[in-house]
């Protein structure tokens, strides 16, 4: 790992990012690896570079940034051998706790990129799209998409606060699920689908997923009142909600998802208005993980 495509999301954490970037890159070339740092003006120009990185053959595309900008290294890599590393600096860092650089310094993570191993990972695909921790189909989506439009509070409080926000316009919808051909008419709240165990911060809403069985976890929260489902979220971030009798987990390789008027959410950003499929694709995209770490 010596020719190394740093991309930087310089709006991630209230700009936190472009400095843990440059920390970042000092580190890495003072042990030894040439570093290309770049700077997106949007998140499309950003896919571009990174595409261009991989296209032209970076031994790793690591990204300083959050979850939103880790997608869109997961789709510049998919499918391809170059590795994806991150040096944390969003808001959620979801991808970094399934990685275990959560909470890293920024020569810390960069550290990881030169030292750590690689492993390979599934990665859900619907369309052209794709995610790596969870996708959102229900009152998390509707939570995550308030949680994109608030500037204030920041870290997991704003994700919170959307939270009390969306459970005064809690109602359930009528849902039809086919899961590997079979299909679940039911009602709920709730969708979510696991290729990684959390999303919005560390809530581990799917917490028997594993990114490298090459199967989905998705979680079901049925109709429940708001002042009960106040009750069920603390445990979502322990992964105690699953023993909730409102709460179902089935496994599934291929999941479609079907109910009026949401539009999914996956790496916390839109992803496209349901219905959709999701298929999980063993095996999809390396990463860069610190030795020993799985």
């Amino acid at each position: 790992m010596r020719d190394i495509a740093l991309l930087v999301n310089p709006t991630s954490g209230r700009g936190r990012a472009r400095q843990a970037g440059h920390r970042a890159a000092e580190r890495l070339r003072r042990d030894g690896a040439s570093v290309t740092e770049l700077v997106g003006t949007d998140a499309a120009h950003a896919l571009r570079l990174a595409e261009r990185a991989v296209a032209d053959g970076t031994d790793a595309l690591v990204v300083c940034g959050g979850d939103g900008v880790m997608n869109l290294a997961l789709r510049a890599a998919v499918g391809t051998s170059t590795p994806i590393g991150l040096v944390p600096a969003g808001t959620g860092n979801d991808y970094a706790r399934m990685m275990g650089v959560h909470g890293s310094d920024p020569e810390t993570a960069a550290r990881v990129v030169l030292t750590g191993g690689t492993i390979a990972i599934d990665a859900g695909r619907c369309g052209e799209h794709w995610f790596g921790t969870v996708l959102a189909g229900g009152f998390d989506a509707r939570v995550n998409e308030r949680t994109n439009r608030m500037s204030w509070p920041r870290g997991t409080w704003r994700y919170n606060l959307a939270v009390l926000v969306e459970l005064a316009r809690l109602r359930p919808l009528d849902y039809t699920l086919e899961l590997d051909g079979r299909t679940w008419h039911t009602s709920a709240v709730l969708v979510a689908v696991g290729n990684g165990t959390s999303y919005g911060g560390g809530m581990r809403i799917c917490p028997g997923a594993s990114w490298t069985d090459g199967w989905f976890d998705v979680t079901v929260i049925g109709p429940v009142a708001a002042r009960r489902l106040v009750r069920v979220l603390p445990t979502v971030y322990d992964g105690r909600h699953v023993e909730y009798p409102q709460v179902t987990t089935v496994r599934a390789r291929r999941v479609s998802v079907s109910t009026p008027g949401v539009t999914a959410y996956a790496d916390g950003e839109p992803l496209q208005r349901l219905p959709l499929t999701a298929e999980c694709v063993p095996r999809a995209v390396n990463v860069l993980v610190p030795a020993g770490q799985f």
